[in-house]
Order: C-alpha cells, then sequence, then structure tokens
C-alpha cells in the first residue's frame, strides 16, 4: 500500500514519482504526486482515466501535454487539468529534467496502478515498448479499469482480452499489484 511520502522510481524512464497526498489521508478524494521526468525520446501512450479527473502543474522545466488531439506546452506555474474520459499523454523533450505536481480526483486505485509498473520497470518486466507481458498486461487491466485504459485498440476489446487471459495470468502467479524481488 502506498503512503504519503513514498518515493517509486522507473529505472526504463528515470521518472521519479513522490506521493504527497494518498487516498488515506484524502479519504479518497485525492493522489498527489509530485514528479521528476528526465528529458526523453519517448512518450508514455496515449490514454484515460475513465472516472478520473487529472490534473499537472509544472514548478521547473517544460512538459509537454497532448489533450484530445491538442498539443500544450506548459512552463513553470502552468498548470493543465484534464476531466475525466478525455484521451492525454506527456512528455518531456527538454532542454531539462521537468518537475511538476500532478493530481488524481478521486484517487481510485491509482497509486497502486503507478508503484506495480514502476516495480515491473525496476525487475526488467516491461518490453522493449515499455509494456508488462499480455497475461500480466490483462489482470493489471482489469484491476485499474476506472483508474486507467489505453485508448488503443478500442475498451471493449481490451476489455474482452483481459476477461479471457487475466484468469489464466492469475494461474501462473501474475497479481495486479505487482511487488519487486530486488
Amino acid at each position: 500500500m502506498i503512503k504519503q511520502g513514498d518515493k517509486i522510481v522507473n529505472p526504463r524512464t528515470g521518472q521519479i514519482m513522490i506521493f504527497k497526498t494518498t487516498g488515506k489521508e484524502s479519504n479518497g478524494a485525492l493522489l498527489e504526486i509530485e514528479s521528476f521526468n528526465p528529458v526523453s525520446n519517448e512518450r508514455e501512450p496515449i490514454h484515460i482515466h475513465p472516472k478520473q479527473e487529472s490534473s499537472m502543474e509544472v514548478l521547473s522545466g517544460i512538459l509537454h501535454v497532448w489533450v484530445n488531439g491538442k498539443e500544450h506546452i506548459l512552463r513553470p506555474d502552468q498548470r493543465i487539468v484534464v476531466p475525466a474520459g478525455i484521451p492525454h499523454c506527456f512528455w518531456n523533450e527538454g532542454p531539462e529534467e521537468v518537475h511538476h505536481v500532478g493530481t488524481f480526483s478521486p484517487s481510485l486505485n491509482i497509486a497502486e496502478f503507478f508503484d506495480s509498473f514502476f516495480a515491473l520497470a525496476k525487475d526488467g518486466k516491461l518490453n522493449k515498448k515499455g509494456i508488462p507481458n499480455m497475461l500480466q498486461t490483462s489482470v493489471m487491466g482489469l484491476a485499474y479499469k476506472d483508474a486507467l485504459r489505453l485508448t488503443s485498440p478500442p475498451w471493449f476489446l481490451q476489455l474482452l482480452l483481459y476477461r479471457i487471459l487475466a484468469p489464466i495470468g492469475k494461474l501462473f502467479g501474475y497479481r495486479d499489484h505487482y511487488k519487486s524481488k530486488k
């Protein structure tokens, strides 16, 4: 369980997250994360938070945010709010690390998703595109479906695959909250 003050690192991307407010402290109302994102050519996949509003406020650096087909460039003291269900992604083209604060409201279980995902990266369990194998993805996809979904393939296809493959994944020992073995 993620707690206030916990710090996680994604060794694949170099991203660091520090949990400032978790669902436990906010009675489920808010997750607040301080994030440090190094310069990278990689972009996270376009995704939605179907039941959460999210926001990003830049403290230093320049953050590129793609929201529903439009690119926004955020500089220090600028903030963007992404309503629930709106496709988006963000990245750092440089020239320096981006330091920003992100929020999710309500908190749901997205902190556990980040914890699991970063642990998978730490254990080398992500492919070159930064995705876990299909059995792990299916188990996590069902567990975190209210907090995070990819926009492609369409959700009904993802859900169908997850419902078929997640029970198989669980038989092979895959869990929704992955803990690093290192």
